[in-house]
């Protein structure tokens, strides 16, 4: 049987990527592979750092969408890949990648997910993950100032200027394309433990001996 893929989308700060992980941990039982989409961002090394500062990194042309769908293609074929690695920091790909073994189960997270109908088709199940803007907002705020070293000022600029409008651009209509939405992100544990028994029921019905 082909692996098992699970996409869950969402909008910066919304939980997705902890819902992804209580969903891969909570599959233990299986073999899963996780895949972040954050890792496929079009490396613009070749940009100066304040040019790539600028760089609209909310918008869908900002991803390597081919190498994405390679990726999950080969993982879906039971194939490993060699996944890259982002730098927040320096906003270029690392020199560093890594290894991805095949699995029954492949987690894929990432906020403009669904906005490409290739990977949608890919997927056995969707989820969008929702959360309210103001809490959002403060997630992406303690995120950027802690973990990647931004000052504040910049964070809330690009906020404004581009993550809020690429947001309701092209995430937000991505919902319609879900078989499941997640109010309150992370923290909304039963809606995590029913879309997990629902994935392992499918998983014992389809690789029943």
């Amino acid at each position: 049987m082909n692996p098992f893929i699970v996409g869950i989308a969402g909008g910066s700060g919304s939980g997705k990527s902890t819902v992804a992980r209580h969903v891969a941990r909570a599959l233990h039982a299986e073999s899963v592979a996780f895949i972040d989409m954050d890792a496929y961002y079009v490396n613009f090394a070749h940009l100066s750092f304040d040019e790539r500062r600028k760089v609209n990194w909310d918008h869908p042309d900002a991803f390597d969408w081919p190498l994405l769908i390679s990726h999950l293609e080969r993982l879906a074929a039971g194939e490993s890949i060699e996944k890259p690695v982002y730098d927040f920091v320096t906003h270029a790909r690392s020199g560093t990648t890594v290894d991805v073994q095949a699995a029954r189960v492949i987690v894929v997270d990432g906020i403009l997910l669904f906005t490409d109908q290739r990977v949608r088709d890919l997927c056995d199940v969707k989820i969008f993950v929702d959360a309210d803007a103001d809490l959002r907002l403060i997630r992406r705020i303690r995120r950027d100032t802690t973990k990647r070293g931004r000052p504040l000022d910049e964070v809330i600029e690009q906020y404004l200027t581009t993550v809020q409008p690429m947001h309701l651009e092209f995430v937000e209509p991505t919902k319609r394309y879900a078989d499941v939405i997640v109010p309150r992100g992370g923290q909304n544990a039963v809606a995590v433990d029913m879309i997990v028994s629902n994935i392992q029921r499918r998983l014992d019905a389809a690789f029943a001996p």
